[in-house]
């Protein structure tokens, strides 16, 4: 055991070259440990009932200053995370780390499986956002050709989001978080298989290496403290200031929100349901995204190509302009931009995998599996 920690640990052999963007994956694992061991005692505390689960979550506030830190601690993890992985994913594209397939396949599954840990996790509340989020982003399963009426019985649990709904949204959500620690076990694996990227593009990313302890511990230590600090400012001095007024009002089924709108780190893909019409349509078009964002190739081009650089920034450009648009009333002319920058996203994304491809059978080192 002690020679595991030191192989992958101490005395692994990694790039000089390699920056702050590349701690990331420390502070997603930090963040995330924090999230399981906070979610573990906030689920010895929670009710899953529709006429409880509110005021369980509210006295979460009140019971003592410790409930209180481990519930904002655990709702601002989330937050944390979504941020560093946004980081981590844009690091990723645009120095090309899709070409490794083993460690993108594995991260890119780790993101989805994040996406519905969190929406599960913002269920449980079940306060008016939550409620029509859950009953709002269900039905969407119902329109799935041929399989969704039997698919959105089966989740659930019934006609329409009840307290069976919930019951199974609690149990998914402790469950999937075992299986994301599992996932990101696994991802850490096949990245010290084939080895990180780097910014100088040096093939294996093993060439002016230096040993992993201590130059790059103390930079991951030095950013977990500053990341630290700003968790600790926004949970003591602003600990609801990204949750939405509705998120103080117990889930009314005769009452629909004058907006509804999901986290922050939804947002974006929020503005691309909505702007297409029918809902198989919205659905359809951020699969297109996923597709896209998810492509492994192998790309000839070096990141600091000029067009390579364009089309990086104009899509995150636009993703960000859907993330604003999302939060928008669905109205004119909010609804139409979003459907032109959603579909100009999707074509980007697909131009920057494609372009510039080299097949993986022209004699160039497949890394990965």
């Amino acid at each position: 055991m002690i020679g595991l920690v030191r192989g992958n640990v101490v005395d692994l052999p990694t790039n000089v070259a390699l920056s702050y963007f590349w701690c990331g994956g420390f502070m997603i694992s930090v963040f995330l440990v924090l999230q399981f061991v906070s979610g573990v005692i906030l689920s010895f505390l929670y009710v899953a009932d529709v006429g409880l689960s509110f005021g369980c979550v509210c006295d979460f506030t009140q019971d003592s200053f410790y409930v209180w830190l481990v519930r904002y601690g655990h709702v601002w993890g989330v937050s944390f995370i979504f941020l560093l992985f946004f980081l981590h994913m844009g690091r990723a594209l645009y120095y090309s780390s899709y070409s490794k397939v083993g460690v993108w396949n594995v991260g890119f599954v780790l993101y989805i499986l994040m996406m519905a840990e969190a929406f599960l996790g913002y269920i449980l509340p079940w306060h008016q956002m939550s409620y029509w989020a859950a009953t709002v982003i269900t039905s969407i399963l119902s329109s799935v050709p041929l399989v969704g009426p039997s698919l959105y019985k089966y989740v659930v649990g019934g006609f329409g989001v009840t307290n069976t709904t919930l019951i199974r949204v609690f149990s998914a959500h402790v469950c999937l978080a075992f299986v994301i620690l599992g996932v990101s076990v696994l991802h850490l694996f096949y990245l010290h298989r084939s080895g990180s990227n780097n910014p100088l593009f040096i093939s294996g990313g093993y060439s002016d290496v230096v040993l992993f302890h201590s130059y790059f511990t103390f930079k991951d230590f030095f950013l977990l403290m500053v990341l630290s600090f700003c968790f600790c400012f926004f949970c003591l001095f602003s600990p609801d200031l990204f949750l939405d007024v509705e998120s103080y009002i117990e889930a009314d089924p005769l009452v629909t929100p004058a907006a509804i709108k999901p986290e922050w780190y939804f947002l974006a893909f929020y503005a691309m349901l909505r702007s297409v019409e029918s809902k198989v349509g919205g659905l359809l078009l951020v699969v297109c995204f996923l597709f896209f964002l998810w492509l492994p190739t192998f790309n000839s081009s070096c990141c600091y190509s000029v067009l390579r650089q364009l089309f990086f920034w104009w899509g995150v450009s636009f993703f960000v302009l859907l993330t604003y648009l999302g939060a928008c009333h669905p109205e004119y002319p909010q609804v139409l931009v979003s459907k032109v920058v959603s579909l100009i996203l999707v074509g980007l994304v697909g131009l920057y995998k494609g372009l510039w491809v080299v097949p993986y059978s022209s004699g160039i080192p497949r890394l990965g599996f």
